[in-house]
């Protein structure tokens, strides 16, 4: 079995004052995958000791921006191969991307750990989001093409800011026009999960509203679970043949939550 997790944390510091990062250091994962660490290697090191993960082995790719972006990998084997950066030079310090691979029973598996920005439709942040997903179905490209020559896997996790479908958000009619939920973005994630690309999440969960990953602080959002499906973790087909099951963790109540967004759970080692 092979099982990876990946969460966006909203602020390393921030979930472990919510004292709920014991889940990930209790959900049986192999592989975590963090997004917006939000802090240099010392404070994540520390934060991490703290809750009970100091002892896992880390990649950690840190944004020129103090307090911005981040994205970790944690082993609780030995990672190998570190790299850090989408490709572009543009993203090399952006705290967006970050790539190693881990030995498992299903063989050599890469894992990514990405973060793509929300964007913001209109504006030239939206089109730096659009050149961040060139380079990403460029190096997705790539990576699929070493592990087949190598006899290995690929698993993609992060916050990609993106509702795929009307399945993924609860009012996708109001957010049409909206960064997350606009034609173009999706249209990428049509196109990876096209042929060579599974979203696991929504393979196990069917054709069904959510599960939801994100919701808004404010309102009801999380109580009406009117949430956004945009925390995903994709495997190359052949890896996807294994999977056994996906969970999102969302919280029990409003209060509990260390996040905006809810942890994802993926399971792997199944017999196609």
């Amino acid at each position: 079995m092979f099982t990876v997790a990946t969460a966006n944390v909203n602020g390393i510091r921030a979930a472990a004052r919510r004292d709920n990062l014991a889940w990930l250091a209790q959900c049986g994962a192999d592989v975590i995958c963090l997004q917006e660490v939000r802090a240099s290697d010392e404070v994540l090191a520390k934060t991490l000791a703290d809750c009970g993960l100091g002892h896992w082995n880390v990649v950690h790719a840190e944004a020129s921006a103090a307090g911005r972006s981040g994205v970790a990998i944690l082993s609780a084997s030995e990672l190998g191969k570190p790299r850090v950066g989408v490709g572009q030079s543009e993203f090399a310090d952006s705290g967006r991307w970050i790539e190693a691979t881990v030995e498992t029973s299903l063989g050599t598996v890469t894992v990514v750990s990405v973060y793509v920005h929300t964007g913001e439709a209109g504006t030239g942040r939206q089109v730096e989001k659009y050149r961040f997903l060139d380079a990403m179905t460029a190096r997705l490209a790539r990576l699929r093409a070493n592990a087949r020559k190598a006899g290995g896997h690929v698993v993609v996790c992060g916050d990609l800011n993106i509702a795929h479908t009307e399945r993924d958000i609860k009012n996708w009619r109001g957010n049409r026009d909206k960064a997350g939920f606009l034609e173009d973005e999706r249209a990428y994630l049509t196109k990876w999960f096209a042929k060579h690309w599974v979203d696991v999440g929504r393979a196990h969960a069917g054709d069904v509203s959510g599960p939801y990953t994100w919701w808004s602080w404010r309102g009801q959002a999380f109580d009406n679970d009117s949430g956004w499906r945009i925390d995903y973790v994709m495997a190359d087909a052949e890896l996807a043949q294994s999977l056994d099951s996906v969970t999102v963790g969302r919280a029990e109540t409003y209060a509990q939550r260390w996040s905006d967004h809810a942890p994802v759970l993926a399971r792997f080692g199944s017999t196609p």
